[in-house]
């Protein structure tokens, strides 16, 4: 596949539609857990899903878009270049954040916070707030363009 410079309105909305089914489920499940505060495997158990839920939702959302072109991304540590950094440091560097030498990643302007060598270990609030950024910057980057006639 060629690299994209542009995804429609559709495919934009289609993947805000599938993550935030698999937010929804989540929330099910841990509203249940909450409702039994007593059952500490049950409690375990959620804690234990969380991380490997949302590194793998991080890794699902990057899917949709993977074909995006660097011409168009850029190279600043803007949001879809945080998720790009966080998935290539979860698919191929165990888990382990690396900035490598492309992007220009600054910790403190990031929405996760992560720095080099950290495991990634993504909650549900860093991935709500990463995934918002990311729809933003797609929203505004590739999202189809309309033009005004004067």
């Amino acid at each position: 596949m060629l690299g994209r410079t542009n995804f429609t309105a559709a495919e934009i909305e289609h993947a805000k539609t599938t993550i935030d089914a698999q937010l929804k489920a989540y929330r099910a499940v841990a509203d249940a857990a909450e409702i039994n505060p007593n059952d500490e495997d049950l409690n375990a158990a959620v804690d234990d899903f969380n991380s490997v839920f949302f590194n793998n939702l991080a890794l699902a959302l990057d899917r949709f878009f993977v074909h995006r072109v660097r011409a168009v991304t850029g190279t600043d540590g803007n949001p879809l270049n945080e998720l790009e950094l966080i998935c290539q440091s979860l698919m191929t560097n165990n888990g382990v954040f690396d900035t490598g030498t492309v992007i220009k990643y600054s910790q403190g302007a990031s929405i996760v916070k992560l720095a080099p060598g950290d495991t990634i270990h993504l909650s549900v609030d860093d991935f709500t707030r990463l995934s918002a950024a990311a729809f933003i910057e797609l929203d505004e980057k590739f999202g189809e363009k309309t033009s005004v006639d004067d």
